[in-house]
């Protein structure tokens, strides 16, 4: 059975830093294009980063990028983000989805285009 499980979420001052984690069970992460994708309150889902089945390449949003940086470790079966300099912009819930290999990891990647979806951390940046 497919599981995607993210954990790490949780109240940070403006300035601080999270690492989010998501573990896979049921498949090999190293074999899927892996996202994470956020929904903060009112607004649409965005996507935030993405890595590559090969690991050759990642995304970063406009909104994140210079901040975020994704990674994976194979032998745990898990892919982070870590999130740095935050700002109250940034609250949201962060969800990891894992996609077929030919799903891009570029600025077209997609929620629709993903199929396994875990339930999401919150994060939320105040002060």
């Amino acid at each position: 059975q497919v599981q995607l499980v993210e954990s790490g979420g949780g109240l940070v001052q403006p300035g601080g830093s999270l690492r989010l984690s998501c573990a896979a069970s049921g498949f090999t992460l190293g074999d899927y294009t892996m996202g994470w994708f956020r929904q903060a309150p009112g607004k649409d889902h965005e996507a935030v980063s993405c890595i590559s089945s090969s690991g050759d390449s990642t995304y970063y949003g406009s909104s994140v990028k210079g901040r975020f940086t994704i990674s994976r470790d194979r032998a745990k079966n898990t892919v982070y983000l870590q999130m740095n300099s935050l700002k109250p912009e940034d609250t949201g819930v962060y969800y990891c989805a894992a996609g077929a290999p030919n799903v891009p990891c570029s600025p077209y990647l997609r929620g629709f285009a993903m199929d396994s979806w875990g339930k999401g951390t919150p994060v939320t940046v105040s002060s």
